[in-house]
């Protein structure tokens, strides 16, 4: 009965994938019929959902989501930009290095990718076309460093993937995030320096202390909201659901009223976009709630592990199997979705060969970043080409030899574990 309820759960699910369905009622309907299978109580489908979506944590996300919008919507992006110019624009190719500068900046404060790629690529994109480099080009950049901000805390994808490997800190995810997501701005600052040398992209404005420090006033107000989730969270002033309603609060007075960029009536615009992708995620989480209670009750993961253990002991190949499966993922699914789904099957596989949760968390979001530019379904990918008005085909291809430089960064944090889990332990978080 296991055995056909299995082929039931999966089979049904991937069908109403394959037909176009929403992956959220996929996931609702396909574990709905394998409990009644099953012949257990309806009323399991409900009270899991409720139950996934019933965390106090789980508060953090919408305010980061909104805060994110707001920060966005309210001049941040502008004057990020200005500083990352003083910063590293005067270098050949400078304004990709500013790019992937900002990047790191704006995901300190949105921790999305699809935010950064819509709200930064709009500003450069066309400004670097303009300054002479190649459109494709100017928009894989925007795209593969926008990754970073998922990495770099605030992460709402961090928060999702806590809860579901079973409520794991919160805190030490943050700050394993963070040396992962510099080391991939700097992989890619390498690779487009060396390209821009080889193309001769112009140079910026020349490096002066007197850009920074006006650059520095700028912005200094809209760098603050990381410094109230980093620092807040790590030396225990507030919870990470405390520092997003914080932060929240703080990004609504610091774009009405200090840099005044930000109407009341954008706000409702904001609030709503907000709303919008807060009921996404929220559903969806909610639908993994029926879906992973059937999981584990068929015992899949444990048939997980012991097929993946059955094909080989060596902890490399292992690493190396459990990334191309979630590479595969990424080509075919959302990130929450992936999450969802994979943490809880993989996460004993990952314990039997002795990986960190923690260190797992860092490999994962990376790993669904890369699948966020990647066909058919990556929402960066759309994004980037709709604000530069380059064919999907044609960008995915100039694209490939940064995912290319992502991947180097995502053995290295696979096979070295210093990477991610070096700060929250110097932190005491581990």
């Amino acid at each position: 009965m296991n055995t056909t309820a299995i082929i039931l759960l999966l089979a049904s699910f991937f069908i109403m994938i394959i037909l176009g369905f929403h992956i959220s009622y996929s996931m609702m309907a396909s574990a709905a019929l394998t409990i009644l299978y099953l012949g257990l109580s309806p009323t399991q489908i409900i009270n899991t959902m409720v139950d996934s979506v019933d965390g106090f944590t789980f508060l953090a996300i919408p305010f980061f989501i909104l805060s994110g919008d707001i920060m966005a919507q309210g001049g941040i992006s502008d004057r990020l930009i200005l500083l990352a110019d003083a910063l590293v624009g005067w270098m050949r190719g400078g304004l990709a290095m500013v790019n992937i500068l900002a990047s790191i900046f704006f995901g300190g404060i949105s921790g999305s990718a699809t935010a950064d790629t819509a709200s930064l690529g709009a500003i450069l994109i066309p400004m670097m076309h303009k300054q002479g480099y190649d459109k494709e080009f100017s928009t894989a950049v925007t795209m593969t460093s926008s990754v970073q901000g998922m990495l770099i805390p605030p992460s709402h994808n961090m928060i999702i993937y806590a809860m579901a490997a079973g409520g794991i800190s919160v805190s030490a995810l943050f700050m394993a995030g963070i040396v992962p997501g510099v080391l991939l701005g700097i992989a890619l600052m390498l690779y487009s320096y060396y390209l821009s040398v080889k193309r001769n992209y112009p140079k910026g404005t020349p490096f002066t202390l007197a850009n920074l420090w006006t650059a520095l006033k700028k912005s200094i107000w809209g760098l603050g909201t990381v410094l109230i989730v980093v620092i807040g969270v790590v030396e225990g002033v507030f919870t990470a659901t405390e520092s997003a309603a914080i932060a929240c609060v703080y990004a609504l007075i610091v774009s009405m009223l200090v840099y005044r960029e930000l109407s009341w009536k954008q706000l409702f615009h904001v609030v709503k976009r907000s709303i919008k992708t807060l009921s996404t995620v929220l559903i969806l989480i909610a639908a993994s709630g029926p879906f992973g209670f059937c999981i584990t009750y068929l015992k899949i993961p444990e048939m997980v592990v012991n097929g993946m253990l059955g094909l080989t002991d060596s902890k490399f190949l292992l690493l190396l199997l459990i990334n191309l499966i979630i590479l595969v993922l990424g080509t075919i699914l959302g990130m929450a979705s992936i999450i969802v789904i994979v943490t809880p099957i993989l996460m004993p596989v990952l314990l039997s060969i002795g990986l960190s949760p923690i260190q797992f968390g860092a490999i994962l979001i990376l790993n669904c970043g890369i699948g966020l530019i990647t066909p058919p379904v990556g929402g960066v990918l759309f994004i980037g080409s709709g604000i530069s008005g380059v064919p999907i085909e044609r960008l995915f291809k100039h694209t490939l030899p940064l995912i290319v430089v992502m991947l180097i960064v995502l053995l290295l944090i696979t096979y070295i574990p210093s990477i991610t889990l070096a700060l929250p332990n110097m932190l005491g978080l581990l």
